[in-house]
Order: C-alpha cells, then sequence, then structure tokens
C-alpha cells in the first residue's frame, strides 16, 4: 500500500474570479463552472487546483493524492489515528475519503499515471575545468522566451498543529517515507519508489490548512522568469529567487489573493528506492533555504488558523 504522487488541491475560496485570474496567470488552464473553477496544467485532462467560490475566506477543503491497495489503506487508517469518511457532496464517491488525526481531508484515488513529459533540454553550466557549452549563447532574447507554464504539481505543503504525528500518519497509514525534517517544525514526505524529494509536506501551525502547492518547470531559468512574471502580474508579495537545502530545489514563489502562496521549482532531489534512503534531521538555519531573499513575515503564517485578515500583518511581524 503506498501514496504515488500528489493530485491536486481543492480550496474554498470568498473570490473565485480573483482566484482564476491568479492561477491562469501562473500558467494554469480555467475551466469555470459557475462556483468551481478547475485549473490545469497545460496538456493534462484532470485539475491540479480546483476553486470553490461563494465562502467567507480561504479555507484547505482536501487534497487528492495517487495512491495504490486502497483496501490495504483503509483498514490500517483507523489503526493509527485516522478515519474513514463519506465523500463530501458535490465530490464523487471513488477511492477513499481519509480525515487524519487532525481532521484533514484527503481524497486517495487509484489511477493511471500522467504521460510521462518529454525530455527538457539538457541545462548546461559552464564551469570551472568543465566547459559543456562552446560558441553560442545560453540565453535567448527575451522576446523569444514563452510564458512559462508548469508542467505538473510536484507537491503541497500543509498546516499542522502537530508535525511528528502528521508524519507518523502518513508513512504508517498511508504508506509513504520520511525524506528529511527540521526538528518538529517542518518535515517532508516522499513515495517510496521513484519520488520527488517531497510529495506532501507539513510546517507546524496551531491548526491545520494549506501553505503552497509547487509546480515543476524546466529550469532554474523558468522559475526565475515565471516567479517574476506572476508578481508583476498579481501585485502580491513573492519571495525567491532562491533555492532549498532540503530537497535542493530553486525556488520561487509568489503570494495569492489569500496569503497562501504558489512555488515554481527545478531541480529537485529525487528518490528511486527509499529503502536505499536515510533522512537528515536538519538545524532550524537549513528549514528554510540554502540562499534566497529574506523571508516574508508572514511566510509560514496560517492565516486559516489565526483569524488576523491576510495583509493587517505588520511588516516586522514575526511569521
Amino acid at each position: 500500500m503506498a501514496v504515488l504522487n500528489a493530485l491536486s488541491v481543492t480550496l474554498e475560496v470568498p473570490d473565485i474570479e480573483a482566484g482564476v485570474r491568479f492561477y491562469a496567470d501562473a500558467g494554469l488552464v480555467a475551466q469555470v463552472d459557475g462556483d468551481r473553477a478547475l485549473l490545469s496544467c497545460d496538456g493534462q485532462d484532470r485539475p491540479s487546483i480546483v476553486l470553490l467560490g461563494g465562502h467567507a475566506r480561504k479555507r484547505l477543503h482536501h487534497i487528492t493524492l495517487r495512491a495504490e491497495a486502497l483496501d490495504d489503506i483503509a483498514a490500517a487508517i483507523p489503526l493509527h489515528g485516522g478515519t474513514v469518511a463519506s465523500a463530501p457532496d458535490g465530490f464523487d464517491s471513488d477511492g477513499i475519503w481519509v480525515r487524519d488525526p487532525h481532521g484533514m481531508l484527503i481524497h486517495l484515488v487509484n489511477r493511471a499515471g500522467d504521460a510521462e513529459a518529454p525530455p527538457a533540454e539538457l541545462y548546461q553550466i559552464n564551469a570551472p575545468g568543465r566547459i559543456v557549452r562552446t560558441r553560442r549563447s545560453a540565453m535567448a532574447p527575451v522576446s523569444a522566451c514563452q510564458p512559462v507554464r508548469p508542467l505538473r504539481l510536484g507537491h503541497v505543503l500543509l498546516f499542522t498543529p502537530d508535525v511528528l504525528a502528521s508524519v507518523d500518519f502518513m508513512t504508517k497509514a498511508l504508506g509513504m517515507g520520511l525524506a528529511d525534517r527540521a526538528q518538529d517544525v517542518i518535515a517532508f514526505t516522499c513515495a517510496r519508489q521513484n519520488s520527488d524529494h517531497h510529495v506532501v509536506a507539513f510546517a507546524k501551525s496551531p491548526g491545520i490548512g494549506f501553505h503552497h502547492a509547487s509546480f515543476q518547470v524546466a529550469d532554474p531559468d523558468q522559475v526565475g522568469r515565471g516567479g517574476r512574471a506572476l508578481r508583476q502580474l498579481s501585485g502580491r508579495g513573492d519571495w525567491g529567487f532562491g533555492r532549498h537545502t532540503i530537497g535542493s530545489n530553486f525556488f520561487h514563489y509568489i503570494q495569492d489573493p489569500w496569503g497562501s502562496w504558489f512555488e515554481y521549482y527545478a531541480d529537485m532531489d529525487h528518490i528511486d528506492d527509499y529503502d536505499l534512503w536515510t533522512p537528515t534531521n536538519y538545524c532550524m538555519e537549513d528549514s528554510l533555504a540554502n540562499w534566497g531573499p529574506d523571508v516574508p513575515s508572514d511566510f509560514v503564517h496560517n492565516y486559516e488558523a489565526d483569524p488576523v485578515p491576510f495583509g493587517a500583518l505588520p511588516e516586522a511581524a514575526s511569521a
């Protein structure tokens, strides 16, 4: 029994038009039907983000994960503090619906994986003693660069009141692996075979909630270009360009209309066989970035758990 990868995040939001505009500006393809919007990566037949409009404030509704051996998972869930739930109104009853020990709703489905993306052009860097690119420029003119479009949803980061208890549930009930953590403040879980370094991650907070969804692009240039473009279009806060220690990925985060985040990433560590991987417990100085700009004051503020309105925190407030 095992989770294989992340499929989507579903959010309740107060302003569906603002959400559709933000995610479309980020490069996703929108389908809107009344108070429900499906936002997909170009070429995929399923959404990566689902927005449910008409709510008083933004709130995580559920995440959807692709998994196998669902009967085995269903049997393990109550043994590790979770419950098997009924499908919410308006959602299919396929697969199994689960509430974790903190009440977070997870939808597990057994479906075919997405088609493999074609190999991207090799990202080549000239370095001392290693010249790999000669007689040509690495960069096309700005006018020749196409808008950045995410390739796939790579991972989600969620808030939890107990990071290690959430990891315990994901690993023991859902068959994932602990990739790495930073004390009991942030932790990263992966699939056990052929996985990005993290598929579902957790950050400590007074309650559950949604922090960010992370979308893969082809290379670090697209991370920087996409992040800059979305920041300009949205007019909202950002964090990046930078590189994480945990997972090694290049990142650029842009804040959505309700205080959570959208991440472009490239060059993530890969875990081909979890049995051959050794998790590391990092110091807090490595919990967020190896290098990059100063962290925004509310980067790890859970607006779903704290009633302070988004934008009301002073610049000097602690996250």
